[in-house]
This record gives structure tokens, sequence and C-alpha cells, in this order.
């Protein structure tokens, strides 16, 4: 008879989860073979780690933590309501719930462990009800910090400056913000379509941030209007959050042509209303997602023949003009084409927007590269001239050139700083600002960085850079010494903040108690309890899967836009969730790495050794508890905890 590293039987091969698989011997190292007959000398301890949602997601936010806040698990005080606890908690770390919801490619979603039983959760829909329901309910934001009396200069209005914004409003600090443009919001205004990203929705979110305090100097580039000496007399300290809102040009030959424009300029045109159409044949160069709105934008405009000179794409882009307003029924469909190096398998957009791209007649061809603009006379572009690439993305097939004619030509391929005026010593040789740890502009004190003038990414992760700088600011203007960074630099459950909300917190601890009291019978310490989270990222090997069933997602549902309804159709395309549907998709989060209340060590443990803790004691991460007298170590209790929070290990 098999039998795996601890002489059990593994009969029952049809069981849907296994600990051990046919001719295992030993599963883990001698040293950790801890059973002798039925007892141990390890007994169960309760071990917090962060989940691997949080741990993918570049904001850091606490997923888990608003997840078990909407599914009914962790319960607000007082007479809060579990919707605006969710917005509390989600807003903590990043203030763009709505926005984030609908547009983040959620690599939070790719690390789901949920992934391994059937499906992610729906994290983004999720984020989406919380905002979405936090501006129906009017939620703003509470500032209780004293004023401190230092004042802080931003440079840039994009999603990382007025995340940073927020966190040092919150610490009680003054902030300026400067923006070069007549809006706030960077590249979720100027950047992403707004039928992406609604801009009823964006100026909540940006208003909400500004209501707390935060005033702005807008139209004024730094640099130009006002120099960072000037900022660095006037204020305490100066961060740059400026982002990449400049494109590439194609570093080919012809590449300058007049109507060879960058994804991000066409994407501006668009978002301030001065691009109303194009005409002839569009070819974008690129594969990720700024390239995907550009064609899908294109799509939605139409094209229009013979019109004048003034009116061409490439002079509205780069000359600040606009096209009059006209009428749909003019337009035709615009002939759109999507190039990218790599297969179309590989291509780094999101398969969703890919998917969505398809249906409303893009053209998307992989494994080409640009090699020439073909230009007329008068020096603009009428053809590009491609060469077909191997499998690698890399590799020209000899012989394989080809020519596809065109009237206007956008590269998606990078985004590059718009430094004018300022000083380059700030700057890399690459035109971006380096950082350290903190976030600090090396050798440069006072001086702070985030988002994509560091490195161009995610809004997520601009959101993420913006809380651990403003954290470094706060430090700077206290006179501290930097914080040494978290090994998982996320913001994760706390054990004794919770036990605080709820009046729950440990006693003071008073010298001269009972000689050898352990803190399982002592009231001044959180006993029989580690917190991994600052260290520790859950894996799905660490859970017992077998508890969980299989549920099928609860999808977002989409208005699905085609190749017959695409012309002129600027309407959102999420419907986001139900209070009823959002409550039950939220249910399928596993709780990786914190007790989700399921009974299981209760119910199976053969010495009644783990209990209920009272219910007058009892809050989140308190709901059961181990009495040592009758435990024996048996270790069945963390083999029937779902969620990993049961570890062998007190005893050692």
């Amino acid at each position: 008879m098999q039998k795996n590293a601890y002489g059990q039987s593994t009969k029952g091969e049809n069981h849907t989860f296994r600990l051990y698989k046919d001719e295992d011997e030993s599963q883990v190292p001698w040293n950790q073979m801890i059973f002798k007959e039925d007892t141990s000398h390890k007994c169960p301890t309760y071990v917090t780690q962060t989940p691997p949602c949080q741990g993918s997601c570049p904001s850091g936010h606490n997923i888990r933590g608003w997840l078990d806040i909407v599914r009914g698990m962790e319960k607000p005080t007082g007479d809060m309501t579990w919707q605006e606890y969710a917005f509390r908690r989600s807003t903590a770390a990043n203030p763009f719930p709505s926005v984030m919801g609908r547009v983040c490619p959620a690599p939070c979603e790719d690390g789901c462990n949920r992934n391994e039983v059937e499906d992610t959760v729906g994290i983004n829909a999720v984020e989406q009800f919380i905002g979405d329901n936090a501006k129906k309910e009017g939620y703003t934001f509470e500032i209780e910090a004293a004023d401190t009396g230092k004042k802080v200069a931003i440079i840039g209005g994009g999603c990382g400056g007025l995340a940073a914004a927020l966190q040092l409003r919150r610490q009680g600090h003054s902030v300026t913000v400067f923006e070069k443009y007549e809006q706030l919001g960077g590249m979720m205004m100027y950047g992403i379509p707004d039928y992406r990203v609604p801009r009823d929705v964006l100026s909540y979110e940006i208003d909400r941030i500004l209501a707390t305090g935060v005033e702005t100097k807008m139209n004024t580039k730094v640099g130009v209007d006002v120099t960072v000496e000037e900022l660095e007399k006037e204020f305490d300290a100066v961060l740059f959050a400026i982002g990449a809102m400049s494109g590439r040009t194609l570093p080919i030959p012809g590449g300058d042509a007049g109507n060879c424009v960058s994804g991000v300029a066409f994407l501006e045109a668009y978002n301030q209303g001065r691009l109303q159409h194009i005409t002839g044949k569009v070819i974008c160069i690129g594969g990720g997602d700024t390239s995907i709105d550009v064609v899908s934008v294109a799509r939605r405009l139409g094209n229009i023949t013979n019109i004048a000179e003034k009116d061409r794409p490439e002079h509205i882009i780069f000359n600040d003009t606009a096209h009059d307003v006209v009428d749909t029924s003019n337009r035709l469909g615009a002939d759109v084409l999507l190039t990218t190096r790599s297969t179309i398998e590989d291509m780094p957009a999101a398969q969703e927007e890919i998917d969505d791209a398809n249906r409303e007649g893009v053209e998307i061809q992989g494994q080409l590269s640009p090699v020439e603009v073909i230009t007329n006379g008068e020096g603009r572009a009428t053809a590009l001239r491609f060469v077909r690439l191997e499998e690698d993305g890399s590799t020209p097939i000899e012989g394989s050139e080809f020519d596809i004619e065109c009237e206007l030509i956008v590269s998606a391929i990078g985004q590059t700083v718009d430094s004018e005026g300022m000083d380059d010593s700030f700057f890399n040789e690459y035109g971006f600002i380096d950082a350290d740890k903190n976030y600090q502009v090396p050798n440069k004190p006072g001086f702070f960085v985030c988002g994509d003038v560091v490195r161009p990414h995610l809004l997520t992760t601009a959101i993420g850079q913006a809380g651990i700088v403003a954290e470094s600011i706060d430090d700077y203007l206290s006179g501290h010494d930097q914080k040494a960074r978290n090994k998982v630099d996320v913001h994760y459950f706390d054990l004794a903040k919770k036990l605080d909300e709820w009046d729950l917190s440990p006693e003071e601890y008073k010298k001269g108690g009972a000689a050898g009291e352990a803190t399982d019978t002592a009231d001044y310490a959180i006993h029989n309890y580690e917190d991994r989270a600052y260290a520790s990222i859950i894996s799905h090997t660490e859970l017992f899967l077998g508890h969980f069933d299989y549920e099928d997602r609860n999808a977002r549902n989409h208005k699905l836009v085609d190749v017959d309804n695409v012309l002129g159709n600027f309407e959102e395309r999420l419907i986001g969730y139900s209070e009823e549907e959002v409550q039950k998709e939220a249910a399928r989060c596993m709780s990786c790495g914190l007790c989700f209340e399921c009974d299981n060590c209760v119910m199976y443990c053969p010495q009644d050794a783990v209990f209920k803790v009272k219910a007058d004691k009892a809050t989140l991460g308190r709901y059961v508890d181990t009495d040592y007298n009758k435990c024996v170590g048996c270790h069945i209790c963390a083999d029937v905890c779902p969620t990993g929070y049961i570890q062998m290990g007190l005893g050692e």
C-alpha cells in the first residue's frame, strides 16, 4: 500500500485535494518531520502573511481587506456602512478606486490564488463598485492631522502627484501642485480616452483630493514659468511627479515626417477635444495599451475625405489647433492597422483590450518591424516600409520587406519626460530621474521623485511610489532618519490596530506580574500570533485548496462595440456590479494568509484544544485560540486551515 511521508495511506485517489502524490517518499526536510506517534513538540500559531494579489499590486493597497469588508466578513464599528468602510480601507493607499477599477491591467488578478481553483476574483470590478458608490454617496477624505507648518511643492498633477498630495495632507503638511496643463489628471486625463474613464468620474476623484486643502497653480510649467530654484527657496521639500507625457518618434529614416506623430500626442489632442476626425489609412506601431487606445479612438473618430490642408490630423496635433465639429454622418469608418514586433499572442496589451479592438474592426499584425518611412516631395509620409520578423520578435527575415500606404503614422513605442528649462543635473542620461528606495533624489537633499519620471510604468505604480515618497518626505520634514523599507512593502493587515479599533487592545504591561506568566493567560500581550506580512507572501501551496468549491466568476458585463456601431460611439463600455453582484464576487476571495472564520480548526481538533474566542473579545484575526494544556501537536488544525493562517511552529 502506498504511504506518504507520515505513514498515512494514500488510498482514495478520487479526493479533490491530495497533500501528497503517488510515489512521494518525502515532502519536507527531515528536520521538519515533527511527529512522534500522535504528538509533537510543535503547536499551532496564527500567522498573517501578505496575499499574492496585494504582493502583485504596485500600489500595495489592502485588497484582501476591502474584499473582506464587501463580503461582510470584516465589520465596521459604530454606524458606518460597509460601503463607506470599504471605501476608507481602499483609499488608504489608492485615492482613485473608480478610475483604477476601470483601467488598471490588474496584476493583482494575475497573482490571485483563486486561479488555482478555477478563475481569479474580479478585483477590479469590486474596486470600481467601491469608487462609483463613493461618488454616489458623496464620501470625502477626512484630514485629522494638525498643521505642521511645512510646505511641499509637487511638480505635476497626474495620479502620482495627486496621490502624494493626499498622503502629505493626511500628515498635516501644506501642499501646492504645479501643473502645466489646464486640467489635473496627467495621463488619466490626457492619455486615456473618455469612454474608458468617464470625465465626471475622474473629475470627482480629483476634486475629492483638492477638497482636503491642496492648492494648485494651473497653466504653470516649472522650468519656464517658475524655476526649480524658486520652489526650493519657498518650499521645505520639492517632489518631481512630472510624468512622461512626451512620446518617442520612430527611430528610422523618415521618422520625422510631418504626419508621423506620437501616440501620446494623438491621445492628448483627442482628449482635449481638438482632434475630431482623421483622414486616410492610419498605421499605429506599438503593441501596448497606449497603442490600443490610439487605434480604438481612430476607429471611433472615423475618416473624412477631401479635407482642407489645415485640417489634416498632424496639423491639429502639432499646432494646437482644433477641428470644427463635424457631423458623424459625414464620416466613414477609418482604416486602421496596428503592428507589433512580437507575435499577437505575446503583445503586452491586456487581452481584453486586444479582443475589443479586433471586434471594433482594427486590423492587427504581429512580427513586423518598421524600417523606413516613405515620403513624397513635400516631406509627408505616403507609406511605411516593414520587414517581417521571426517569432522571436527581433530577427528580420531576409527579403521580406514590403510597403503599406498610409496617411497618418502613430508611434506608440515609449514615452519621454518634458524637462524644458530644468537643471540637467536632476536627470540621468536617459532623461529620467534616478531615485533611491525611499524615492529621494540622490545627492539632492529636499528633492524627491515618483511616477513615470522615474520609469514609465502603470498608473498604479505611480500611486504606490507616491505613498512611499510621502512617508519619506514626512520623515525628512520631521528630521527623522529615512525608514528601511519592508521586504514586502505594502499596506497590510495590522492586528494591533484592529484590536484598538474595537477597544480590545492588550492592557499596559505592569512590572511584578506573576512569575513565569505566559502570554496566553496574560492581558498585556497579543499571544499565539505572529505577523509575517511585512516579509512573506503566501503561496497557494500553503493553502488547503480542497476547502473551496468551484464557483464561476461573476464577470463584469460590457456594452459590446463592434464594426457596425463603433463609429462615433464614445459611451462607456463597462457595466459595473450591482450590490448583490459585488458581494457575491467578493465572497470568492479565499482570504489568503488570514483567518476567514470557517470553523474547520474547531470542528476537526480531536482534543478540543482549538476554541472560539468569546464574542466580546473577538475581532478579525482573533476568532480562534488554542488551549496548550490540551494541544498534542497533531497538526490537523493546520492541515484543514484553508487560508494558511495556522502554522505549526510554536514551541521550537
